[in-house]
């Protein structure tokens, strides 16, 4: 490793292989518990699989790295040169990951930031990208901190669900938010606030949730340079077509990502999922 920081992520952050290994980003990877079996989040169990579980009504749990996954990700990226450590993680309010990060910093051969960056998948992707650009100019420790909390701090993620239920099942969400969605049999276009899921707007049908989600994403993105990711789970049409309009849409767009989530995130969220992250340069 050439540069002094090194930067580690989680497997939430949902970056693409090429960006990871283009910056030398490690993601720890998070747990999906299917039925009695333990799985890695994207090496042993696909987003696919966890939407077909769900659908059928099968038992699906997360659960965060043990702080000694953490620990061997730290004495590995000190042994391959790294002075520094930054350790960018999924909110605090979704998991245990924070802490488990924390704790085996505690121990580290060098000195280690661990950040809560309140955001999960690209939204904490980017914030990677952000601290590893920096760690890639030879920022220090200090910097490449500040890089990724300024990248968090602009960066807005707002998504739709084909229902609440899942959420609801993983505390995600409250029951009073799911239960007013259900009563009302309406589509729920939700935000990442403070590090939590709130309900932003209750839409009528599917297709004005969609479309709504669009204009949401040109409203935040404006005519500055942006980069913008779109997920999906089981939804690959619906992906398609949103991010082809807002190519047309934001001619200011830098960079363009459209991926399905992992399996952690869509054990949570349920098929259906279509989510986009705006995130200023």
């Amino acid at each position: 490793m050439s540069r002094h920081v090194a930067v580690i992520t989680d497997s939430t952050a949902y970056l693409p292989q090429r960006a990871m290994e283009r910056h030398s980003i490690t993601a720890v990877p998070l747990t999906v518990v299917l039925g009695d079996e333990a799985l890695e989040e994207g090496t042993e169990i696909s987003a696919r699989s966890v939407a077909q579980a769900l659908q059928k009504r099968r038992s699906v749990t997360t659960s965060r790295p043990g702080p000694e996954v953490f620990a061997a990700a730290y004495r590995a990226a000190a042994e391959a040169g790294a002075r520094g450590i930054v350790s960018l993680h999924l909110s605090a309010e979704f998991s245990g990951t924070y802490d488990a990060a924390v704790l085996a910093a505690r121990e580290a051969p060098v000195p280690v930031r661990v950040v809560d960056t309140g955001m999960v998948a690209m939204a904490l992707g980017f914030c990677a990208l952000a601290a590893a650009e920096t760690a890639d100019a030879g920022g220090t420790l200090d910097e490449v901190v500040a890089a990724a909390e300024k990248r968090a701090q602009g960066t807005a993620a707002f998504f739709y669900v084909d229902t609440l239920d899942y959420l609801r099942r993983g505390g995600r969400i409250g029951a009073a938010q799911a239960l007013l969605g259900s009563a009302l049999a309406v589509k729920p276009l939700l935000q990442l606030e403070g590090g939590r899921i709130e309900l932003r707007e209750k839409v009528r049908t599917a297709s004005k949730a969609i479309a709504r989600l669009e204009e949401i994403a040109v409203e935040r993105a404006g005519a500055a340079p942006v980069d913008i990711a779109v997920h999906h789970l089981a939804a690959p049409d619906r992906a398609t077509l949103l991010a082809d309009r807002l190519r047309e849409r934001l001619p200011a767009l830098e960079e363009l990502h459209v991926s399905e989530v992992g399996a952690v995130i869509g054990a949570h969220t349920g098929p259906g999922l279509l989510g986009v992250v705006v995130a200023p340069k």
